[in-house]
């Protein structure tokens, strides 16, 4: 097993389902959805939580370097307070990820959130520490929430790289289809304006793709959702903020036709669009030159 195997173990604990559930729903019901697109990200096309989190992992890891020189403690004091205020926004966007994640990253989800609140406890007790003169105090506490913050963002990044958790799993699928044009078929053959199923050829497997015909323009995408692998040709088409999109059936993701960028969340990545040309009235396909 490697290094952090055990947290696969801790993803396949279906037990923990019974607190985490309870705390999934009141995320989801607490936050207006303007205020979840926010946090997701959806407005700048990337996740927000780890652009966030920069603020007060920097932080505190400087303060623990000011900390080892005396005459530098109070600048660390400093950071470590813009740390503290930093991880607030920084656990909101976490929190709507979370929410809308699968089973396995919702539980080392709910263990990233204990780890990340005794570590800000922990920061929040150096800061009294402090104010009171307790120097020595103020360093144990802060080096002790230094420790368990770099383990907590081990299992983030566990999230990340070895669950996908933020990534889009639509430009994945991307990457398996074949860089030759794709007859898809008759123009006439695609219903109007809702979406139709087709299949890309790939290396190992075939990639489903979702059509949607609006006249005579098609708009083909990858049929896995960037959130979160959701079926897009199932989806529906719908006017989103202004726009024609193609909504996911799992989460309600919606993605613009013309672009491919989302303009409501859950996904912050926009979906994998490609290209698309008229030979003899058949629709023609392939993916887009950056995922060759």
């Amino acid at each position: 097993m490697s290094l952090l195997g055990f947290l696969d173990r801790v993803a396949d604990v279906a037990t923990f389902d019974k607190v985490i559930e309870p705390a999934r729903r009141a995320v989801r019901g607490a936050l207006p959805p303007p205020v979840k697109d926010l946090l997701h990200g959806t407005w700048i096309g990337h996740p927000l939580h780890p652009i966030l989190v920069q603020v007060p992992v920097g932080s505190w890891v400087s303060a623990g370097l000011l900390d080892a020189i005396p005459r530098l403690r109070p600048a660390a004091t400093f950071l470590i307070g813009a740390g503290v205020a930093a991880a607030v926004p920084a656990a909101a966007s976490g929190a709507a990820d979370w929410s809308e994640q699968g089973p396995g990253v919702r539980r080392l989800g709910a263990l990233h959130a204990v780890a990340n609140t005794v570590a800000l406890g922990l920061y929040a007790g150096s800061l009294a520490a402090r104010r009171k003169d307790r120097g020595g105090l103020g360093r144990v506490l802060s080096y002790s929430g230094l420790a368990i913050a770099g383990g907590s963002a081990a299992i983030g990044g566990h999230m990340s790289y070895a669950q996908s958790s933020g990534a889009s799993h639509a430009a994945t699928a991307a990457r398996a289809l074949s860089s030759e044009w794709l007859d898809l078929g008759p123009l006439d053959d695609f219903p109007e304006g809702r979406p139709a199923r087709r299949t890309g050829t790939g290396g190992a497997a075939d990639v489903p793709l979702a059509v949607v015909r609006r006249g005579t323009k098609v708009d083909v995408f990858v049929g896995a959702c960037a959130h979160l692998s959701g079926p897009l040709q199932e989806g529906t088409v719908e006017e989103v903020r202004g726009s024609q999109c193609l909504v996911c059936p799992w989460h309600g993701s919606a993605f613009d036709l013309d672009s491919g960028e989302p303009r409501r969340g859950p996904a912050a990545n926009p979906q994998e669009k490609l290209e698309v040309r008229m030979e003899a009235g058949h629709v023609m396909a392939r993916v887009h030159s950056r995922n060759r």
